[in-house]
């Protein structure tokens, strides 16, 4: 072998892979494009608006929960059977209390650190924050239950964080029977005053329009309280104007259009079974507030 030849082994054994400019290109292009590429997508994917955030899966199966059974008439007695403490946080508490809303602060239920303050207050002092509302809760967390019913759904919440309570009964009911008893001449006086409702009715045609504000007010309590009180998921906050004038601008027929048909994250009629004018009337009442 001559010097030349041994040279030219030599260096090749030092001269590493990349010997065209080609191959230059390629290991700039895998070494340096890709990954930036791989970056890119990476963000977008982070970023995306469509990529559910952490908890979102939880809350929004909480939101389907308390809005599942809104918009369903319901004409009670006032001898019915009064529903028990469970069934009343499933269909009214467990938005908020069953992921522990951090932005209700809702102590969430079983969560033995963040119920034993409030244990302390005493059952009464629960049940009154229930029945009055505090913070981000409405009075009875925005439902229409017996007073007894959302005590019951205080004890059943307490009651799983090591609280003590007995469900409560309502003990006025006996008392109730008994001054029915009592009273046989109620009857009569009702059947003499029958008449009256007809005439005020035919009288007045405001009392329409009184009824109409009502039932928007009623099913934004029920069914849309849940996340326009805190703006969840987007949703304009009730009252903020500033959230509320551009959707104002389109006006009254297409915000309930929208509603009707769902939009984002709100399913259609909120998940409610709500007829369309109880729907426009909730609009309505939305609207209003943030005039």
């Amino acid at each position: 072998m001559s010097a030349n030849d041994h040279t030219t082994a030599h260096e090749e054994d030092h001269s590493g892979p990349i010997k065209t400019p080609q191959q230059l290109l390629a290991a700039v292009f895998f070494s340096f494009v890709v990954p930036i590429f791989v970056i890119i997508a990476l963000v977008y994917y982070v970023t995306s608006q469509n990529k559910p955030a952490s908890g979102a899966v939880d809350v929004e199966k909480a939101v389907a929960q308390r809005i599942q059974k809104i918009g369903v008439v319901d004409i009670r007695d006032a001898n019915r059977a009064l529903k028990p403490g469970a069934e009343v946080f499933t269909a009214q508490c467990a938005t908020c209390h069953a992921v522990g809303a951090a932005v209700a602060a809702a102590p969430k239920l079983g969560d033995v650190a963040a119920w034993g303050p409030r244990l302390k207050t005493g059952f009464e002092a629960l049940v009154n924050s229930a029945l009055k509302g505090k913070g981000l809760m409405g009075p009875q967390g925005g439902g229409d239950f017996d007073d007894v019913e959302i005590a019951r759904a205080v004890a059943h919440m307490a009651n799983s964080a090591g609280g003590k309570f007995a469900e409560p009964q309502k003990a006025a009911a006996a008392a109730t029977a008994d001054a029915a008893v009592a009273a046989p001449a109620a009857p009569a006086a009702t059947a003499v005053a029958a008449p009256q409702p007809v005439v005020v009715a035919a009288a007045a045609p405001a009392p329409a329009t009184a009824a109409k504000a009502g039932a928007g007010e009623a099913l934004y309590k029920q069914a849309c309280f849940a996340c326009h009180a805190a703006s969840v998921a987007g949703s304009p906050k009730f009252g903020d104007k500033a959230a509320w004038a551009p959707r104002i601008k389109t006006g009254v027929d297409a915000l309930t259009a929208s509603v009707i048909k769902g939009k984002g994250a709100m399913p259609p009629k909120g998940g409610s079974s709500a007829s369309d004018a109880d729907i426009r009337a909730a609009v309505e009442y939305m609207v209003s507030a943030a005039k």
